[in-house]
């Protein structure tokens, strides 16, 4: 072979090679040409799934009450598997028709029912009811339920053995149902025997705030024994009131008295696992513009920080007069979140139903989060305090 033969060989490998090199870099090239994400698509897919996450967290604050019996409503199968909201309420009465039944008929049934509820659910839910005992009673002698007594016939027996007598019956028949939350014990101190809501109908156990801390001491231990969530009321006090919140404004300015802190304050430092729920009275001595519900003075300053409660925090009905017929949705969502409220409860059981309140209340929710009236950690921050009380009661 010629040394000019010598050097085209060379030349044509070392072409060839160059050209498989630069084959090899077009392909890495298109591969990673392939793997790169638009960033305004990334930007957007971030921002679709911190919106979804913001109404899952915003429905979880949410506990819903229904119409139905034998099986759930459309409306509501959305709100469980879609919004995710955080919790069901079931009653016996259905108020705004006026009628009978409303979700409560009998043992069987509701243990069905609420079984139905947690499946389609398929998350930690929270399933409560009003079981008081008296005339506060969803879970009806009549309908095949134990007897409870009232609050007041307990309290004047003044007998702790029969106060457990009655909270055992209460709680196997909570669990037997499947509930996990109960709106109770009330620990009203009864002011105000007359009081429309609370003496009248015989709720407080006595006018004295240590009585009453006792008495509601044995419901609170027995409901947890069996990881049934209590929830005591009606925070800071309604056994003095004159009216009822669930027709309107109700002002306890000159008739409330500072001992009827005292049963939250003994429980507090008794460091009973309960939860709290605000009432909707009006008190000047403590918030010259807010209900209790909607004021942070009251909420934050008087129940978290003077009396050190750090469980969680239920409104009354977000649907009644005291509520709705002096605040709009917004704001009052936006008051009661910012005032420390951690559940908001939206019966549907007042003067009207509406089977949308649960999308309204969520879409409310994030437009104040958007626009800053409410911050987003309050939202994260409740939202995991119920979420870790609903793995606790399942």
């Amino acid at each position: 072979m010629t040394k000019e033969s010598v050097k085209v060989s060379l030349l044509l490998l070392l072409i060839a090679l160059s050209s498989c090199v630069t084959r090899k870099a077009a392909r890495e090239t298109i591969k990673q040409e392939d793997e790169i994400v638009n960033p305004l698509e990334q930007k957007s897919q971030s921002t679709d799934n911190e919106l979804n996450l913001l109404r899952h967290e915003a429905a979880s604050l949410l506990m819903l009450g229904f119409r139905g019996v034998d099986q759930l409503p459309e409306e509501l199968v959305y709100d469980l598997k879609t919004l995710r909201i955080g919790g069901i309420i079931l009653f016996e009465y259905d108020a705004p028709s006026k009628s009978r039944p409303r979700n409560i008929v009998s043992p069987e049934q509701v243990a069905k029912l609420i079984r139905e509820i947690k499946q389609t659910a398929d998350y930690p839910i929270l399933i409560g009811v009003d079981q008081e005992g008296g005339k506060v009673n969803r879970l009806k002698k009549g309908l095949g339920f134990p007897w409870i007594p009232s609050a007041e016939y307990l309290g004047a027996l003044n007998n702790e053995d029969s106060t457990q007598k009655y909270a055992e019956l209460m709680t196997g028949a909570l669990l037997q149902a499947g509930f996990n939350v109960n709106f109770a014990p009330c620990i009203d101190v009864n002011i105000n025997p007359a009081c429309p809501v609370i003496g009248g109908v015989q709720r407080s156990f006595s006018s004295n705030p240590d009585d009453v801390a006792k008495h509601a001491s044995v419901f609170i231990r027995t409901m947890v024994k069996s990881r049934i969530a209590p929830v005591i009321k009606h925070f800071p006090g309604h056994g003095s009131a004159k009216s009822d919140t669930h027709a309107g404004f109700t002002d306890v300015t000159e008739t409330w008295d500072p001992v009827e802190l005292d049963p939250y304050r003994l429980l507090i430092k008794n460091n009973r696992r309960f939860s709290v729920m605000t009432a909707h009275v009006f008190n000047k001595r403590i918030d010259t513009i807010y209900p209790a519900t909607l004021s942070k003075k009251v909420v934050t300053g008087l129940l978290k920080d003077s009396l050190g409660y750090k469980g969680i925090i239920f409104s009354d009905d977000m649907m009644m007069g005291a509520i709705t017929k002096n605040y709009d949705l917004a704001a009052s969502v936006e008051l009661a979140l910012n005032a420390g409220v951690d559940v908001l409860i939206f019966s549907n059981n007042i003067d009207e139903y509406d089977p949308t309140i649960a999308n309204k209340v969520v879409d409310t929710i994030v437009n104040l989060v958007r626009t800053g009236r409410v911050s987003r950690e309050r939202i994260h921050e409740a939202s995991k305090k119920v979420r870790a009380l609903a793995k606790w009661v399942n």
